[in-house]
């Protein structure tokens, strides 16, 4: 099997992990769902609150300069905390979006506990 087929292959069994996971996990204004989306550079998240279908925060690490990887997570993830205390947000529904629960991602979720959101 050839690279690009291995990578579309992939892709497609994060999505249909992704729909999975959403099939079960919804967000409100007060308890949103925290999506976390992880490229090979950088790594973005959202506070979602999918009755009224808006984004309360969101914290986006190509903008900021933060690199995928656990040194970047802790950053981008404390000040995701910060912007959700600033909505009032104390506690997320957590949504890994198709990723595996290690890595940057457990990196992310520990320093959202860390800075005082329950997930």
């Amino acid at each position: 099997m050839n690279r690009a087929k291995e990578l579309a292959k992939r892709n497609l069994k994060r999505l249909k992990r992704k729909t999975r996971i959403r099939g079960k996990i919804a967000g409100t204004a007060d308890f949103p769902r925290v999506s976390v989306f992880k490229s090979n550079k950088f790594i973005s998240a959202q506070a979602i609150d999918d009755v009224a279908g808006h984004t309360l925060a969101h914290v986006d690490g190509s903008a900021l300069k933060i690199a995928s990887n656990k040194e970047g997570a802790i950053k981008a993830a404390t000040i995701f905390a910060e912007k959700l205390k600033e909505a009032g947000i104390e506690q997320v529904k957590f949504d890994k979006n198709g990723y595996q629960y290690h890595g940057v991602v457990k990196a992310f979720a520990d320093a959202l506990r860390d800075n005082g959101i329950k997930l």
